[in-house]
């Protein structure tokens, strides 16, 4: 058995690190992961980080922007994708140098010479093909392919991809499991009473945050929260916070919301997040498919009781500290949210959930994927 080698004396490792999905319409928690754990590698003596990405004219918005410098290639996606997945050029090696290794953070495999770890969030996209575009489905399925091909390590950030991957025909040996982490803090009353007034929040509320595409469900959240409200003396409405993605967006679902009230936030910046999960009496995510779910983990931070679905992977975000619903079934969905405004299983929820949240941390996540580059040089 090969023994351990002490990080202090271990040789640094020069990882080319891509960063591409930070440019996306849609950045969304891939870019949250890459960057977090990119933060930590930039400070950790055991690796030189470098990071990569397209040209772009504009720098990311600013929850997604990196704070250290990115070398760019003399492509951007969509170029850039079709050209890694397609001609393996061109090569990062070309703006970094000699590296050991290259991470690529997306299913989209950079190219390069070097062994390469690419992190896969999900395989949503070979579940339910339709809830995507023509071309989205064929990139991101040339780009699993080579992943097959190509990857010695790929990293899933919860169980459920990892079995995905398995069932897509990869070997075991080369998947290793690596969950998210979470950062946010805890927000202070004032910080709360401030959103309230700056986002004309009503007192009280069931909050949705996350990209708006089809397989976050909302359409069946809307029904739900209307079975709740027949069964309230007061009408709660529904907070949405979430960038358009894709899929019926506001006035579509709005038309189906009857006497529902919705308040649209669309996408609300990082300072703000925090206070607004806060602010809401349950946070409700009943998505169809998640690579992970980052939303359940940062509304447990705030003690605000979760919602969320069972039998995927924000089932094990959740940790048991959730209330859990079929988010296929609208009635199983009322039930859920009914159970979490409850105040007696409210105040439990906020407790266990707290605990679960402080489970999951950036820096584990970071030492796994360093773990990951020792094994391959």
């Amino acid at each position: 058995m090969r023994p351990e080698i002490a990080p202090e004396i271990a040789p640094v490792i020069r990882v080319a690190y891509t960063l591409e999905q930070c440019w996306h319409e849609v950045p969304g928690g891939t870019a949250v992961a890459a960057l977090r754990v990119a933060e930590r590698l930039a400070r950790d003596p055991q690796v030189e980080l470098l990071p990569v990405a397209g040209r772009h004219r504009h720098l990311p918005v600013a929850p997604y922007r990196p704070g250290f410098t990115v070398s760019t290639l003399p492509l951007a996606r969509p170029w850039l994708y079709q050209t890694w997945l397609r001609a393996n050029w061109p090569k990062v090696e070309a703006v970094t140098g000699e590296i050991d290794l290259c991470h690529s953070t997306t299913i989209i495999p950079a190219a390069t010479d070097a062994p390469q770890v690419v992190t896969v969030h999900d395989l949503a996209f070979v579940r339910w093909p339709e809830r995507f575009t023509r071309h989205g489905v064929a990139t991101m399925t040339r780009a699993l392919a080579r992943v097959h091909r190509r990857a010695d390590l790929v990293l899933c950030s919860s169980e459920h991809t990892l079995d995905d991957l398995l069932a897509a025909g990869f070997g075991r040996d080369r998947l290793r499991h690596v969950p998210l982490g979470v950062d946010r803090s805890v927000a202070t009353a004032a910080e709360v009473a401030a959103v309230r007034t700056r986002r004309g929040l009503p007192e009280r509320f069931v909050l949705f945050l996350g990209t708006l595409e089809p397989r976050k469900n909302l359409p069946r959240l809307i029904a739900a929260m209307r079975l709740v409200n027949k069964d309230f003396e007061e009408s709660l409405p529904l907070v949405v916070v979430g960038a358009s993605g894709w899929g019926p967006q506001g006035a579509v679902l709005e038309a189906e919301a009857g006497d529902l009230e919705i308040l649209w936030l669309g996408f609300v910046e990082d300072e703000d997040l925090d206070a607004l999960y806060a602010a809401a009496l349950v946070m409700a995510y009943p998505s169809e498919w998640e690579g992970f779910g980052l939303p359940v983990a940062e509304a447990m931070v705030q003690g605000t009781p979760v919602v969320t679905s069972r039998g995927t992977s924000t089932e094990e975000v959740a940790g048991g500290a959730a209330v859990l619903v079929d988010p296929f079934d609208v009635a199983d969905i009322a039930r859920g949210l009914h159970e979490a405004l409850a105040p007696d299983r409210a105040s439990e929820l906020a407790r266990s959930g707290q605990l679960r949240a402080r489970q999951l941390t950036w820096e584990a996540t970071t030492q796994a994927t360093i773990a990951a580059y020792r094994e391959l040089v």
